[in-house]
């Protein structure tokens, strides 16, 4: 359809930007023809741009045979009526009444249009938010509890694709569970969220791809549509680390208390041991061996040595004193370590292995009490095997490359998951003649450090103790040989 203008305002050029930007299925409109008694009128310069005929007089018009359409633009009601005597029989006409109409229609369009790139800008945003901005997992819940969208961060923990998670419900994902969370101890805030419409919170324990447990912090913020909640926006925060270091914290603080506490009664108690030994062991000599008396008196002295050396673990663990440090090659002080415990080991039929990497900065350490805590570790996994197995000692550059891994790994009976939050706690132990100080000591001077220890272990499999230390300061520089 070609289609001719009279009058060459605006309306007019926002007519022809209109046609040149929109296809239309149909019909093909193009404007071939425009008239404007000014020179200056707005669309003039774009026609002739655009190479469209351009004219002062409408007269010019009625001669041609390729206009089907004439459009009056000036307002001028006259124009129009002339228009429609002078016109061919074949063209049609309409006044500016009508082309207000369909410049309306336009303009609704347009801002269909105009919304459409908001909510593609509102979609991106979000995306950007989504995946981008926010580290913390997201999902966008249903009120069946099922999922609508999840970020990235949430898809790459749980190992799954997008399509893969949606549509699902957040227990399945989250908790690997068939119904919704419940109880005193594991609340819903999703639930909550629905119910009061309100934002809920809550703590819950989480389980990865490998089915290790992690604490999380969830906040579910509710969606409103028509005045009705509808969905519900998850954010799950990894809280672990904060409550390892709260967990620390605790135990940091219990430590020097008991340790005060031992060191007062350790000095109390050592002198009548001190006593009791004497005098058992004098008596002793005025007897013979074979005297009833005797077993009785060497009874009391063997107990009172017992007692004097969880005298002297007490007094090894309540000790403050500061670690005097310097630049040591770990793996020296680990063959030193295995030196010390190999009779033991080999009188319980223990082998000693070790896989020392050769990659390792030399580490700033009081060497003394790192010896006395990898000691511990060694005398422990003895214990822990009951013979007929091994120890494997094994270095590596930690995964931040500023400081040790040392492993310490046994293939032992292990420890039960409900002991494992207990294995570092003061005077905890599952032997009949430990103290329970050991792994206290060793924590503390590990702790004196500035170092980390951690223990993983499985029923039936064996322990591994890894033990973390910095290089500390100018150490980062320097490698051991």
């Amino acid at each position: 359809m070609n289609i001719a203008i009279v009058g060459g305002g605006t309306r007019c050029s926002r007519l022809l930007d209109f046609l040149n930007k929109h296809s239309f299925e149909k019909i093909h409109p193009k404007i071939v023809a425009i008239v404007d008694e000014r020179e200056d009128a707005p669309c003039i310069p774009k026609a002739k741009a655009n190479g469209v005929f351009v004219s002062d007089d409408y007269n010019d018009l009625f001669d041609r045979d390729d206009i089907d359409l004439i459009v009056e633009m000036t307002g001028n009601e006259e124009v129009f009526y002339d228009i429609l005597r002078k016109k061919k029989r074949e063209v049609r006409a309409f006044d500016h009444r009508t082309a207000q109409l369909f410049w309306e229609v336009s303009r609704v369009s347009e801002m269909h249009e105009e919304t459409a790139r908001e909510l593609d800008k509102a979609k991106t945003a979000f995306s950007v938010i989504m995946n981008e901005l926010i580290q913390e997992d997201v999902m966008i819940i249903g009120a069946d509890y099922k999922i609508i969208d999840a970020n990235v961060t949430l898809l790459k923990k749980a190992g799954l694709s997008r399509d893969a998670i949606i549509g699902r419900h957040c227990y399945e994902i989250s908790h690997h569970q068939a119904a919704p969370c419940e109880g005193e101890h594991h609340p819903c805030p999703l639930r909550d969220a629905l119910k009061t419409g309100k934002p809920s919170l809550a703590t819950h324990v989480h389980l990865d791809r490998d089915g290790k447990e992690s604490f999380y912090s969830i906040s579910c913020y509710p969606i409103y549509e028509n005045g009705k909640v509808v969905a519900v926006v998850e954010l799950s925060k990894d809280i672990t680390k904060d409550i390892t270091i709260q967990k620390t914290m605790m135990q940091q603080e219990k430590l020097a208390s008991i340790g005060r506490l031992a060191a007062g009664v350790a000095h109390e108690i050592n002198n009548p041991m001190t006593t009791i030994l004497t005098t058992s062991m004098l008596m002793q000599e005025e007897m013979v061996t074979e005297d009833p008396m005797y077993i009785e008196l060497q009874t009391i002295s063997d107990e009172t040595l017992r007692c004097r050396k969880i005298v002297s673990s007490l007094l090894d663990f309540a000790r403050q004193s500061n670690p005097v440090k310097k630049f040591q090659n770990i793996n020296d002080i680990i063959l030193e370590s295995i030196t010390l415990t190999r009779k033991q080991a080999a009188f319980q039929d223990v082998q000693i292995k070790t896989n020392l990497s050769t990659e390792l900065s030399l580490i700033n350490v009081d060497r003394d009490q790192i010896q006395q805590a990898l000691i511990n570790l060694a005398l422990n996994a003895i214990e822990a095997i009951e013979g007929g197995g091994e120890i494997t000692f094994a270095t590596r550059p930690s995964s931040g490359k500023n400081g040790v891994d040392i492993l310490v790994s046994d293939n032992g009976k292990g420890i039960s998951k409900e002991n494992m939050p207990r294995v570092f706690e003061p005077f905890f132990t599952t032997k009949e003649t430990g103290t329970g100080l050991g792994m206290s000591v060793t924590y503390g001077l590990i702790q004196q450090h500035g170092g980390v220890i951690s223990v993983e272990s499985e029923i039936g499999r064996g322990t591994t103790f890894t033990i973390t230390l910095p290089v500390n300061g100018d150490g980062k520089g320097m490698h051991a040989n």
